[in-house]
């Protein structure tokens, strides 16, 4: 809710003189201020000072194609910050996020990423879905498929980084921090089908 504001600035003691400020407020709120003026909820005075040039931002929810990108930029920064070696996001998360209702808007999606970013050990997002899977029935992945994927791409990026070699030093297990029996049980149940050794 938009609120008074209190604006100080240090004057010279026992000065006479006037000092002319240039300000501009800036109001954010997500109610329909309008109604709850109808309504006697909020000042009407208040209301038309601070209505001089509305914008309306829509929901996150009603600007989708914004959300890919969104990801992305959050990715980015996070991964900068805390110095991750974050490189690629899987798309089925992207997907997945893309058709999810958003209600918290982008500081639940910033909150998601940076928790995600946090958690992610290599250098693939592996996306921090509790939460939101349950409130998305609709939507046809699940949070298992995306574990998947994001464990797909992890394993195809170690096993191309490695040239192909799964075990030794410096092969793909080892790189991951897997047992080389390991990593070959769960190439075959993602059928990663490649030419090892």
């Amino acid at each position: 809710m938009p609120r008074n504001s209190l604006i100080s600035c240090k004057l010279p003691l026992g000065g006479n003189r006037t000092i002319r400020f240039d300000v501009r407020f800036v109001a954010a709120t997500n109610r329909n201020l309008k109604q709850m003026v109808d309504e006697g909820k909020f000042r009407s005075d208040l209301y038309y000072r601070l209505h001089v040039f509305p914008l309306t931002v829509p929901p996150l929810r009603e600007r989708k194609e914004d959300i890919p990108l969104l990801i992305r930029y959050f990715t980015q920064k996070h991964a900068k910050r805390m110095n991750r070696p974050i490189e690629s996001i899987p798309s089925a998360a992207i997907e997945f996020l893309t058709g999810y209702e958003w209600p918290g808007n982008i500081r639940e999606l910033q909150n998601l990423v940076e928790r995600s970013v946090i958690l992610s050990a290599g250098s693939v997002l592996q996306i921090a879905l509790p939460e939101i899977a349950k409130t998305s029935p609709p939507f046809p992945r699940t949070p298992r498929l995306l574990e998947e994927s994001a464990e797909r791409e992890r394993i195809l990026r170690a096993l191309q980084e490695t040239d192909g070699k799964v075990s030794g030093p410096n092969g793909a297990a080892d790189r991951l921090g897997l047992r080389r029996t390991t990593l070959q049980s769960r190439m075959k149940k993602l059928n990663i089908e490649r030419l090892y050794r």
